[in-house]
């Protein structure tokens, strides 16, 4: 039988938490059939309030005051919403956190325990009188984590004094192991470990991909690895927090990437996936293509920043062809609201890995151009008007690329890739000959 089930959701703004509203979730067992969303009354006339979403839960319309909003394209449930769930691994520890199967919960259950260090600054409570969760522990406790995180893997129990990965695990994406830590001054960073099926040293090769794609001129998070034991971790700063003096309003110039400091607050941004923004459901991120995000950017990002974003998505799925990561799927994509725009802006980079690779024609998850998923530069360069780009411009960018990626060995190795993972991978890395046509080339070059 369906059931109604209202929650409580809040909004990080500024240096504190304030009630945003009030969610109702339609269900019936693990199924969500229904949802809707009001925003409270108070929170709409704050000057600093943030949208849930842009594209489900706008408030730039005054008819959103009292009233019941649905989601868009008959979708059960809000992009937004679905944001600040956890995904495939942080449901996994929810499960055994609650020793229940796999994906046995109710929606609003894996929204609940997800904890109020999810990504994002939104949190999901049972009442407007009900207090967040404890914070995430400091990097000392990363050894209890990655033992725990192997236990949850293998459908070991979780002994009490591993218990921390209840807090620090549970509101997270992606199908890897990972958890949440304070670096050692005072970040929220994301350490991803090693998995029991790697074939290659994945957090080294993750940690080295996206250094390679910082050096072709992406947008990147600051990103380590460090020894655990016989193991290598990768830890990348979380981008949707950031610190400023006590009091003070963030401008157009500054700098949100200052560490932590006595005066100092930590701050969050808002952040929405790719499949938020394009306003689908995940079974359908297939069928949608990078030309979807770019209208996306058009449509919900700051105007100030659109050309810009627009270029940073085309270089992205440039790289993407050249280095065979095929899971660039629409939750692969992010959005993060900039305070000092104010607005919606493209994120920074993140869960890029090199897919070693035989075949000689590759697709990409998401749709290239006119060939659709076919991962080749003559693909993207056709289609480089969808992101409002010349065909000159966008055979510079190309060529910016690729000026990094044609020595990615050097780079990986710098790094500490040892040669067998490099070897390992070696497939996975396009030369532009067997990917282009001989006039592509000449443009680019």
């Amino acid at each position: 039988m369906a059931k109604d089930k209202q929650l409580m959701t809040f909004a990080y703004l500024g240096e504190g938490w304030a009630p945003c509203g009030q969610l109702t979730m339609t269900e019936e067992g693990p199924a969500l059939l229904a949802s809707t969303f009001a925003y409270g009354t108070r929170y709409l006339d704050r000057p600093d309030a943030i949208e849930v979403d842009p594209v489900s839960l706008g408030i730039h319309d005054d008819s959103v005051k009292g009233k019941r909003l649905l989601p868009v394209n008959a979708l059960t449930g809000f992009g937004g919403i679905r944001d600040a769930a956890p995904d495939s691994w942080g449901r996994r520890v929810i499960e055994a956190k609650l020793k229940v199967p796999a994906n046995s919960l109710p929606e609003s259950q894996y929204l609940l325990h997800a904890g109020s260090d999810r990504v994002g600054a939104l949190d999901i409570r049972t009442g407007i009188n009900a207090q967040p969760t404890r914070p995430v522990g400091n990097v000392h406790a990363i050894e209890y984590l990655a033992e725990a995180a192997e236990r949850i893997e293998v459908g070991l129990p979780i002994p009490a004094n591993l218990e921390l990965i209840f807090v620090q695990g549970t509101a997270l994406g992606g199908a890897r192991p990972k958890a949440s830590v304070r670096d050692a001054a005072g970040h929220l960073v994301l350490a991803k470990f090693p998995s029991k099926t790697d074939t290659f040293d994945v957090p080294s090769i993750e940690a080295a991909s996206l250094r390679l794609a910082k050096d072709a001129g992406l947008n990147v998070p600051a990103v380590e690895t460090r020894m655990l034991g016989n193991r290598r971790i990768m830890m990348i700063r979380r981008f949707d927090r950031y610190w400023l003096d006590r009091g003070v309003a963030p401008q157009a110039d500054t700098n949100l990437s200052l560490g932590p400091a006595d005066t100092r607050t930590e701050r969050r941004m808002a952040f929405v996936s790719g499949l938020t923004l394009v306003g689908c459901d995940e079974t359908e991120s297939r069928t949608k293509a990078y030309s979807d995000l770019a209208a996306a950017i058009r449509q919900y990002c700051h105007p100030s920043v659109i050309r810009a974003d627009n270029e940073e998505l085309f270089k992205r799925m440039v790289f993407n062809i050249l280095v065979t990561n095929d899971d660039d799927h629409l939750r692969n994509h992010g959005f993060i609201w900039d305070p000092r725009l104010p607005g919606w802006r493209l994120s920074p980079l993140y869960d890029v890995l090199p897919r070693p690779a035989i075949s000689s024609e590759r697709l990409l998850h998401l749709e290239v151009g006119p060939q659709g998923r076919i991962a080749t530069i003559d693909n993207a360069l056709a289609g480089c008007q969808r992101f409002s780009i010349n065909r000159a411009h966008a055979a510079e960018l190309i060529a910016q690329i690729w000026a990094a990626v044609r020595e990615w060995r050097v780079l990986f190795e710098g790094y500490g890739v040892g040669e067998q993972d490099c070897d390992k991978i070696t497939p996975a890395f396009r030369h532009l000959d067997d990917i282009s046509t001989a006039d592509t080339r000449r443009l680019i070059a």
